[in-house]
C-alpha cells in the first residue's frame, strides 16, 4: 500500500480523501493557498504545505508549486481529487516522471477522453453509440452555424475541452447562434485555455445517465452501476441518485456494458465515469442512450455509488494506483437500496443563484445522513473557488425512503450569514415529478419561479423571533419576576404582562401581541387570531407549540430563524442593508468580487429592465448583470478585464425622460 499521499485539491474532496487515507494508514499531506491557510482540510491533514496566492492559477493549478510541495513533504503519491488538475494529462505525466505514484488514469487515457470530439470518434470505433452532431476541425463561425442548421434546432454548443457545464450553450434558433457561440467560446477559453467547440443534437426530454467504471493494470474492468444526474442548473449537477429511476435490467446491462467497453478502448486505469444522454420521451431505452463524454477522475457524486454498493471508491483508487488488482469481480458487486445526493451551494436561488461569500458564523449540518462538508463553523467562503460547501447523501431501502430522509436533512440545514440553496433543494425533492422519477435535465428551468421564490417565515417562525426578542429583553432587565424592567412590557400588579411587537421580514411587516402569565419563561404570541406558545429551551433553540426551532439572536433587534433549509432574518427595526440598491436609484452594483468578462452596453444606450449590461466572472461561473429598470445608460464604470469589488457601482441609468448627459 502507498505510504503517503499529497492531495492536490481542497475543500470537501480533500477531506474525503484524508478520511480514507487515515483508515488505510496512509499519511496525508494537504496543500493550500493563502486564502485557505486555516481551512478545514489543512487542519485535518497530517501535514500541509503552502503553494501560493489565492487565485487558483497561482496555487491549485500551479504544477511546479505542487510538485515542489510533494518533494518537500516526501510524499510517495499524488491524488488530484476532482476539478483543478485532475484531468490534466501533462500534470499526470509530470507526476509520473518525478517518480511519484499518480492516483489516476494513465496520461494517454486522459488525453484520449479529454477532447470531446476525439473521444466521440474513439467511441464510434469501439461500437459505443454516440449523440448525433458535428465533431469537425473547421471552427469558422459561419461553418458552425451551417452545421447547426444541418443537425436541426435546438442544438447544444459544447467546449471541446469542457466539463462542469462551462462553455456550453443551448441554442433554440438560428438567430441566437452567433451570440451563444461567442459566449461559449469566451467561457471555454477562460476555463480551459481552448475555445474550440463541437455541436450536438439537443434532446428535448434528456436524462443524464452516467456509469461508474474501474479498471486495473491486470486486464480487469468493471462497472459499479449507473447514476442519474438529470437535476441540473446551467448544466451543473444539483441532485444525483443511484440507481437511475425507471432503469430496467436490459437497459442497465446495455449502458453499463457500453461504459466498460469505453474504458477498455482507452486502456483505462482507476476510477472513471462514462456519461450518457438519454432520450426519456418514452422512458429509458437501450436504443435511445448515447455516449457524451468520459470524466477521467472521481466524480463529485461518487458517494451515492458508495452507498448502494457498500464500497469505498477512494480506497479502490489507492489500491489500483499501488498496482493491486480490482478488489472485486463484476459478479461480486450488487445494488443495495437507493441513494440520493444533494449539493449544498453558497448561493441565493432567489437572486438568480448569485454566489454568496463571507464568514460561516453558523454552520450546522443535519444528522441522520452522510455529510461531506468543505468547511466548519467559523470558516469562511471566499470568492476564489467553487461555491459548493457540502454534500448531503441519504441511503434508504427504497427511493421513497431516501427522498424522505434527504428532504428532512435539507430542512435541518442552518447556515448564516452566507446564503445557501438548502431550501431550494428541499423544494426540488418535494416536487411531484421528481418523486415520481419523471424529471429530466429541464426540470429546474421549467419550475424556476416556484422553486426559487424567496422563502417567507411561517407564523411559527415569527412567533419564535418575537419570543426570542422578548426573552432576551427580560433576561437583560433587572429585578425579579417575569418582564420586570422590560422595555417591551409594562409590569402591572395583579395583571398579565402584555405588549405589541412590530416585526419585519424582508418587505413583510407584521404586528404580534405578546403576553405572559408570570409562570416560567413561556410567552403567548398571537398573530392573525391564532395563539402560539413559545418557550426558550437553551440559547439558539426555542419550542413553538411543542416543536423545536433553531435561531440566532443578533444584537437587540434582529433574529435569524432557521426554517425549512432557509435562514430567515426577522427584525424589530426596518433597516436597509449596507450596499443594497435603493428602489429605483438606477445603479447597478457588483454583487460580489470578480472580473468583468464582457460589456454588452455602451453609454447612451436605451435599455429595458432585465437587459444584459455586463458579465461578471466569479466563483468559476459567469453571472449576467442586468439593468435594474428601464432607462438610458449614462455611465459605465467598468470595462472588460476589470477586477471589481463587492458593492462597487458598475453602471448608472437615468430615466428615459431625462436629457442625455
Amino acid at each position: 500500500m502507498i505510504a503517503s499521499v499529497l492531495i492536490a485539491n481542497r475543500g470537501e474532496i480533500a477531506r474525503r480523501i484524508i478520511r480514507t487515507a487515515r483508515r488505510l494508514g496512509i499519511g496525508s499531506i494537504a496543500v493550500y493557498s493563502e486564502a485557505d491557510a486555516g481551512a478545514a482540510h489543512v487542519r485535518e491533514a497530517d501535514a500541509a504545505v503552502a503553494i501560493g496566492p489565492a487565485p487558483a492559477r497561482e496555487s491549485y493549478l500551479n504544477i511546479p508549486a505542487i510538485l515542489a510541495a510533494a518533494e518537500q513533504s516526501g510524499a510517495q503519491a499524488i491524488h488530484p481529487g476532482y476539478g483543478f488538475l485532475s484531468e490534466n494529462a501533462a500534470f499526470a505525466q509530470r507526476v509520473i516522471d518525478s517518480g511519484l505514484i499518480w492516483v489516476g488514469p494513465p496520461p494517454a487515457a486522459i488525453l484520449a477522453m479529454g477532447r470531446k470530439d476525439s473521444a466521440k470518434q474513439l467511441m464510434l470505433e469501439a461500437g459505443v453509440p454516440v449523440t448525433p452532431g458535428y465533431l469537425g476541425a473547421d471552427q469558422d463561425a459561419a461553418h458552425l452555424a451551417k452545421e447547426a442548421a444541418r443537425i436541426g434546432w435546438p442544438v447544444l454548443i459544447k467546449a471541446v475541452a469542457g466539463g462542469g457545464g462551462k462553455g456550453m450553450r443551448k441554442v433554440a434558433a438560428a438567430g441566437e447562434f452567433g451570440d451563444a457561440l461567442a459566449a461559449a467560446r469566451r467561457e471555454a477559453a477562460a476555463a480551459f485555455g481552448d475555445d474550440r467547440v463541437l455541436l450536438e443534437k439537443y434532446v428535448t426530454r434528456p436524462r443524464h445517465i452516467e456509469v461508474q467504471v474501474f479498471a486495473d493494470a491486470h486486464g480487469g474492468a468493471v462497472h459499479l452501476f449507473e447514476r442519474d444526474c438529470s437535476i441540473q442548473r446551467r448544466h451543473q449537477k444539483v441532485i444525483e441518485e443511484a440507481p437511475a429511476p425507471g432503469m430496467d435490467e436490459a437497459t442497465r446491462q446495455a449502458v453499463c456494458s457500453a461504459a466498460v467497453s469505453a474504458a477498455r478502448a482507452v486502456d483505462y486505469r482507476g476510477a472513471g465515469t462514462v456519461e450518457f444522454i438519454a432520450d426519456a420521451s418514452d422512458g429509458l431505452r437501450a436504443d435511445r442512450i448515447w455516449f457524451m463524454e468520459m470524466n477521467t477522475r472521481l466524480q463529485v457524486e461518487h458517494p451515492v455509488t458508495e452507498a448502494i454498493t457498500g464500497l469505498d471508491l477512494v480506497e479502490w483508487q489507492f489500491r489500483i494506483a499501488a498496482g493491486e488488482p480490482l478488489p472485486r469481480s463484476q459478479s461480486e458487486i450488487s445494488i443495495a437500496g437507493h441513494a440520493i445526493e444533494a449539493r449544498l451551494y453558497a448561493e441565493d436561488p432567489s437572486a438568480g443563484f448569485l454566489p454568496s461569500t463571507g464568514p460561516l458564523t453558523a454552520f450546522e449540518m443535519p444528522s441522520g445522513v452522510r455529510v461531506d462538508a468543505a468547511a466548519e463553523a467559523g470558516d469562511a467562503v471566499t470568492p476564489h473557488y467553487d461555491p459548493m460547501i457540502a454534500k448531503l447523501i441519504s441511503h434508504g431501502a427504497d427511493r421513497a425512503g431516501a427522498i424522505t430522509a434527504l428532504a428532512a436533512a435539507c430542512e435541518a440545514i442552518a447556515v448564516w450569514p452566507v446564503k445557501t440553496n438548502g431550501w431550494f433543494l428541499k423544494r426540488c425533492l418535494a416536487d411531484a415529478d421528481f418523486v415520481a422519477g419523471q424529471a429530466d435535465t429541464g426540470f429546474i428551468e421549467a419550475r424556476l419561479d416556484p422553486l426559487t421564490a424567496r422563502p417567507e417565515p411561517s407564523a411559527e417562525a415569527l412567533a419564535a423571533a418575537a419570543g426570542a426578542l422578548a426573552t432576551a429583553a427580560v433576561r437583560r432587565s433587572r429585578g425579579d419576576g417575569p418582564w420586570a424592567g422590560n422595555s417591551l412590557f409594562g409590569f402591572r400588579l395583579g395583571a398579565a404582562a402584555t405588549a405589541s411587537l412590530r416585526l419585519y421580514a424582508g418587505e413583510r411587516a407584521v404586528t404580534l401581541a405578546l403576553s405572559a402569565s408570570g409562570q416560567g419563561d413561556g410567552i403567548e404570541v398571537e398573530l392573525d387570531g391564532r395563539r402560539h406558545r413559545v418557550e426558550a429551551l437553551e440559547p439558539g433553540v426555542a419550542r413553538v407549540d411543542g416543536a423545536e426551532m433553531h435561531l440566532r439572536l443578533i444584537g437587540d433587534s434582529k433574529v435569524v430563524v432557521f426554517e425549512a433549509g432557509a435562514a430567515l432574518v426577522i427584525e424589530r427595526d426596518r433597516e436597509t442593508a449596507a450596499g443594497a440598491q435603493e428602489e429605483g436609484d438606477g445603479l447597478l452594483r457588483a454583487p460580489m468580487p470578480g472580473r468583468i468578462t464582457s460589456v454588452s452596453a455602451k453609454e447612451g444606450d436605451e435599455v429595458r429592465a432585465g437587459d444584459l449590461l455586463l458579465t461578471l466572472e466569479a466563483m468559476k461561473m459567469e453571472h449576467a448583470l442586468k439593468a435594474p429598470r428601464e432607462g438610458r445608460v449614462v455611465e459605465l464604470a467598468a470595462a472588460e478585464g476589470d477586477q471589481v469589488v463587492e458593492g462597487s457601482v458598475l453602471a448608472r441609468l437615468a430615466p428615459l425622460g431625462d436629457a442625455p448627459g
